[in-house]
């Protein structure tokens, strides 16, 4: 789960499905991190993100190396598709940096090939704190009785909406309301305001699991898909009668909009993405946005989960008890929830959650639509992705987008996917 909204995802995922799927990992080679004669330790931390991400992280390393001086920390970032690809040429050698930025995606792939590093004897020894965690966030990072992860922040999907749009229509998406009232608001939008309602539902993976988990069923089982050709069929059929009535955006004219997105060029009034994107809406765009509860199925069960971003460490560092000590820092210390905000979600422990509270009309917005997730008692733990989990994605969002653009049909599309996807989480 990215947290750089601005980043073509289609592109970084067709990288990952393709030339980094491709990339054998192996356990050999040598370990990560250095030591010097005075007993000083330098670990290598990794992660993808802008050039604002580097700034505050460079800020709270400062901090971490104030309070450990033997303890020095050489970064490295990239784009998220570029840090992909250097990753898997690192751990392909055995050198993975000593942290790095990680997501649920690739647990069980990185794990599998002993690239991560289990944190578990570290919090044991007390060099790594999970208790202070909100919402029971530090299970996040959990696979197989290994912990491979530890959240920094958290985010849900949500549906982010124009406001102003949204109020001509004369529409209040409430929590509890149903898709049948979602479509009927998104046919009212399209009638009143000229607008497609939505930007469409075609390839995002995340939307499709919590609409699949509302039925009881779920994108990803530990070992493989949790649904079946006919429920996909489905979902893509009513996506494409959706284009053909307006409710939905006009595919390629949402292509052609990129790098803004359809909500914010004005093509739709609402798209689902993550919470904490709503930050690019109101960069990129001239009205106002704000964020709307995720439709049911039931009145009552949305689906959701909070994900993150985490920190994981490498199987072969040669300083383990420091690499826990520097991601217990800089997921606990509240000068760093203060430095990062929202950077990578909400903070994920209480201490940065409560050391960083948003002054800005957005960041107030993401806060209180998490509050009232937990509040609300929604939120459901996620199944952990299996191996293979993220070029199963690539697939899904790029045959959704050739469906949609009309080069695919929808039964091709659907055979196509579980054609690519068993391959994906077979190997």
């Amino acid at each position: 789960m990215r947290t750089q909204g601005t980043v073509d995802r289609r592109n970084l995922l067709k990288l990952a499905g393709g030339s980094l799927a491709a990339l054998g990992l192996t356990a050999t080679g040598c370990g990560a991190g250095s030591g010097s004669g005075d007993g000083t330790v330098t670990l290598r931390y990794a992660w993808w993100g802008s050039d604002d991400r580097a700034k505050r992280i460079n800020q709270s390393i400062a901090l971490f190396e104030k309070k450990y001086p033997k303890i020095k920390v050489k970064t490295d970032f990239q784009p998220y598709a570029d840090f992909w690809k250097k990753f898997n040429t690192q751990a392909s050698g055995g050198n993975a940096p000593d942290v790095f930025q990680n997501a649920i995606g690739f647990l069980r792939k990185y794990d599998a090939k002993n690239v991560l590093l289990d944190l578990r004897e570290q919090a044991e020894q007390g060099n790594l704190r999970l208790d202070g965690f909100r919402a029971g966030l530090e299970k996040f990072g959990e696979v197989d009785g290994k912990l491979l992860g530890i959240p920094v922040g958290s985010n849900s999907m949500a549906l982010v909406v124009d406001r102003t749009v949204f109020g001509k229509a004369g529409i209040t998406p409430k929590a509890g309301w149903t898709w049948d009232e979602y479509h009927a608001a998104l046919a009212k939008i399209r009638d009143s305001q000229g607008r497609a309602g939505d930007a469409g539902p075609y390839g995002i993976m995340y939307l499709y699991d919590l609409y699949l988990r509302q039925h009881g069923k779920a994108f990803f089982t530990t070992a493989g898909l949790g649904f079946t050709e006919a429920d996909l069929t489905d979902w893509w059929t009513k996506a494409h009668q959706g284009v053909k009535t307006g409710i939905y955006a006009d595919p390629k004219r949402t292509i052609q909009a990129k790098p803004k997105s359809a909500v914010t060029a004005e093509l739709a009034a609402c798209e689902f993405t993550w919470d904490n994107f709503t930050v690019r809406y109101a960069s990129e765009g001239k009205s106002q946005y704000g964020l709307a509860p995720i439709p049911t199925t039931d009145g009552r069960k949305t689906g959701q989960y909070l994900g993150s971003l985490m920190l994981s460490g490498s199987r072969r560092t040669k300083h383990p008890k420091e690499v826990a000590q520097f991601i217990d820092f800089m997921v606990h210390d509240p000068d760093v929830g203060k430095i990062m905000g929202y950077d990578r979600g909400v903070p994920a422990t209480t201490a940065q959650y409560e050391a960083y509270v948003p002054n800005d009309e957005v960041g107030k917005q993401i806060a209180a639509y998490e509050k009232q997730l937990v509040e609300s008692r929604v939120l459901e733990p996620i199944t952990p992705h299996p191996a293979g989990a993220d070029v199963t994605e690539a697939a899904f969002l790029r045959l959704g987008e050739e469906m949609s653009l009309g080069t695919r049909s929808v039964p091709d599309a659907v055979k196509q996917f579980f054609t690519e996807a068993k391959t994906a989480l077979a190997s």
